[in-house]
């Protein structure tokens, strides 16, 4: 009959001291209190240095590519407090002797017994490969892959979008979620009240994605009336959260068209990305996916 193994707490705190990442961990309120010499190594700084002091204090501060101290609001490792999600970035952190140095870093959220955020964990790793790959791929996103019309990334943005993500989970298991979205009656939209005020659809609708998706997530027009919206870090539950958000809030609006309001709905396809899983494959899946909310009478959600 097998034994249980038994493992005792320091060895947790041995594996963490001395992994070769450098490791951070930080209280809710963002002041350090742990610190391991995989960090001290990178940065200079000893655990008595930086133990007890903010996260982007005069010790530990995180810098832009030229040297600036960065808004401690819009940090991964504060946005993580705020809301759970893990993120991976490409920062900065000042040396102790006054230098900036290049590194991956990840960031997870710690929580207590009843699932309430309590802290974070931010991992630091200095591969030099990883961050060069990291930067090619923001070049190819920063390239011309947007729509003229709606302001958001066309249908090329978001294919390397998707393509981005799926790399990303055979590595780390990440999850995301893409949404496809069509808008409801859109031709007879389009009959009734003109292009002009198609376009203001197509623009609203655009908008609402940018401006109610977190920074990390992506949209873009797939072409005519439909959208994609890729959401990452994200589980089944999270998905059916932010579809009906999204839903809801295109539901409930009214767009001015002259003296009227014009009053619109949009059906939705999302899905969970698969092991198995191409661009292709996900794209069509949350196709299909809408369609079924188009057939079961638009203006809703389905999730598979």
């Amino acid at each position: 009959m097998a034994s249980s193994l038994n493992i005792h707490p320091d060895f947790y705190k041995s594996l963490v001291q001395n992994a070769f990442d450098g490791m951070m961990q930080v209280d809710l309120e963002g002041y350090i209190v742990a610190w391991n010499a995989g960090a001290q190594r990178m940065f200079g700084f000893t655990a008595k240095d930086v133990i007890g002091t903010l996260y982007q204090s005069q010790s530990v501060k995180q810098v832009s590519e030229n040297d600036s101290k960065l808004v401690s609001s819009r940090l991964p490792l504060f946005l993580t407090l705020q809301d759970g999600q893990v993120r991976e970035d490409h920062i900065y952190l000042q040396h102790l002797e006054g230098y900036r140095v290049s590194v991956l870093a990840r960031v997870i959220p710690i929580f207590n017994n009843k699932n309430k955020i309590i802290g974070a964990l931010q991992i630091f790793n200095d591969s030099k490969s990883l961050i060069a790959a990291r930067e090619q791929r923001k070049r190819v996103e920063q390239t011309i892959f947007f729509d003229d019309l709606t302001g958001i990334g066309n249908r090329k943005h978001i294919e390397n979008r998707i393509k981005f993500a799926l790399d990303d989970y055979k590595v780390s298991r990440a999850e995301f979620c893409v949404l496809f979205i069509d808008i409801d009656h859109f031709k007879r939209l389009n009959d009734s009240y003109g292009h002009l005020a198609g376009d203001k659809v197509l623009r609203f609708i655009a908008n609402t994605l940018r401006h109610n998706l977190r920074a990390t997530d992506s949209c873009g027009r797939w072409g005519g009336e439909e959208f994609l919206a890729l959401i990452l870090d994200i589980n089944l539950e999270g998905v059916k959260i932010v579809a009906e958000k999204i839903r809801r809030l295109i539901e409930q609006a009214k767009i001015q068209e002259g003296h009227r309001n014009l009053g619109v709905t949009i059906s939705i396809g999302a899905s969970v990305c698969q092991p198995d899983d191409t661009v292709e494959s996900i794209i069509q899946r949350t196709d299909e996916l809408m369609y079924k909310s188009k057939e079961n009478g638009r203006n809703r959600v389905t999730v598979g």
